[in-house]
């Protein structure tokens, strides 16, 4: 790896992590692109590199989260289904997933079509929960239930808790906002976790393709982010699903 990988990976880290095309399958296809071998190193750095997005979220909303307690318990509630089974499955996602390009594949592929299925059926209400604040608190640990299934490389996390969201009878725009708050602490819990167990073997210069990375990746979420909350304002996220099963296709046959 060499410091323009690092920006590229987090341009790419960027502009997938809060859209529910799964930042961590492209970040794995796209260092395959780059011709990256998937080392311990770049293992870490594929998980790490998302601490620069998420802190574009606390730039953005933390405010939110200190202002209104209400919304950082429901968080939080959220985010406990989610830290048991990252803990439980850590060892297995990094030493035999995040490596299996075809997994990641079939993830963005048959994810591609579960949002196309869901959005023809689903109709938003006037009734549905507006408000983070009043969002039950049982819904919030089936939304951190449903993101839990974003361990697996390929799935979304912003996909599977905007989906299981929009189910539990949520509006687009607060999911959406819910599903950043969360990535919060669950993204800083799987790079503090990462980290921990492995920033003791990284080089001076491995550190520094982490920090360009991170730097990217922020400017970059923070457009994203914007981007994202303009767009469902006025559409579905049917375009996504056509382009998940696009970009599974395609870097099939460029394999």
């Amino acid at each position: 790896m060499n410091l323009l990988h690092a920006a590229l990976l987090g341009i790419v880290e960027g502009v997938t992590e809060f859209l529910p095309v799964s930042s961590t399958g492209h970040l794995i296809l796209a260092s395959r692109l780059l011709g990256l071998e998937p080392t311990e190193f770049v293992k870490s750095f594929e998980i790490a590199i998302q601490l620069g997005a998420i802190l574009a979220v606390v730039a953005l909303y933390g405010r939110t989260l200190l202002a209104r307690p209400p919304v950082l318990r429901r968080v939080l509630a959220a985010f406990v289904p989610t830290a048991a089974a990252g803990f439980v499955l850590y060892k297995i996602v990094k030493r035999y997933l995040l490596s299996n390009d075809r997994a990641v594949l079939w993830a963005l592929f048959l994810g591609g079509i579960a949002l196309i299925a869901f959005e023809l059926f689903h109709k938003e209400r006037e009734t549905d929960v507006e408000d983070l604040g009043e969002i039950p608190y049982r819904h919030c640990v089936l939304i951190g239930l449903c993101q839990a299934a974003a361990i697996f490389p390929g799935v979304s996390r912003s996909a599977a808790t905007i989906l299981g969201g929009l189910s539990l009878r949520l509006k687009r725009k607060a999911i959406v906002e819910f599903s950043f708050l969360l990535a919060v602490p669950t993204m800083l819990a799987a790079t503090a976790l990462d980290l921990l167990k492995s920033a003791h073997s990284f080089s001076a210069g491995e550190f520094r393709f982490l920090a360009v990375g991170a730097v990217v990746s922020f400017a970059v979420a923070a457009l994203s982010i914007r981007f994202l909350l303009r767009f469902v304002r006025s559409h579905t996220f049917i375009p996504f699903g056509f382009y998940r099963i696009f970009a599974a296709l395609a870097f099939w046959f460029l394999r």
